[in-house]
């Protein structure tokens, strides 16, 4: 049986060059965000409590401020958008699912990725200091308070018939590249992939991506189906 790819990929650290949430953190937060940050890297907070109380340490005010600083100091990595269209052209199932925050996601992927195809989390800046909301909260099976939870989103998304393609760098891509049959990894994420035995491919850019995905053989006889089925309409 041909499985149908669906590939799910970060955003922060893996689409941008840098993670956003970090390099904003680094210009505008008091210095009681590293700890926070460190805390979650080290697993002795959940990312959901870590980065809550991170954004919690920014006044609402700053808004217009931290769009602006990301969307100027945001960089897309080298190989995106060709690969974007790629998956396009292709009609492969792709997403991405971020631990980032709607204010900076959306803009920055705008007439690039359908709103539709983007989860991510909700920043609010009703009261005296941002508050973060988790509209893709951890479902039944998922006890770790991710916040952005990309296991119980891939879940929604998939069944067995799907062949995952997980694009990640960081903690937060861990336990989505558990349920991977193919991630492609890079930093903080790369480390984990090893040390745990998952299938994956280390990469730089989206070059080597979409060259990956192209060489991988479940994903090939899927493409050969689907362009097999196109030709007999004809």
């Amino acid at each position: 049986m041909t499985r149908t790819p669906l590939i799910i990929c970060d955003f922060d650290g893996t689409v941008t060059m840098n993670d956003n949430i970090v390099s904003m953190m680094k210009e505008f937060a008091p210095p009681e965000w590293l700890e926070l940050k460190d805390g979650v890297l080290s697993k002795s907070i959940s990312i959901q409590e870590g980065v809550g109380r991170m954004f919690g340490l920014l006044p609402s005010s700053l808004k217009e401020e931290l769009t602006g600083f990301i969307l100027k100091d945001a960089k897309i990595r080298d190989g995106f958008f060709d690969f974007v269209s790629f998956v396009r052209s292709n009609d492969l199932p792709f997403y991405i699912v971020s631990g980032g925050m709607d204010f900076f996601v959306h803009p920055l992927l705008e007439g690039i990725v359908e709103k539709e195809r983007i989860f991510c989390n909700h920043a609010s800046f009703d009261n005296e200091y941002i508050h973060i909301d988790w509209p893709h909260a951890c479902d039944g099976d998922c006890t770790n308070q991710c916040g952005c939870c990309k296991p119980s989103v891939i879940r929604k998304l998939s069944d067995q018939q799907k062949f995952l393609v997980m694009i990640g760098d960081s903690v937060t891509d861990v336990e989505a590249a558990k349920l991977s049959d193919m991630c492609f990894a890079r930093d903080y994420l790369l480390t984990e992939c090893k040390e745990l035995g998952l299938r994956h491919l280390p990469f730089q850019d989206f070059h080597e991506v979409k060259t990956g995905i192209e060489n991988i053989g479940e994903v090939q006889a899927w493409l050969q189906k689907k362009n097999a089925g196109a030709n007999l309409l004809r």
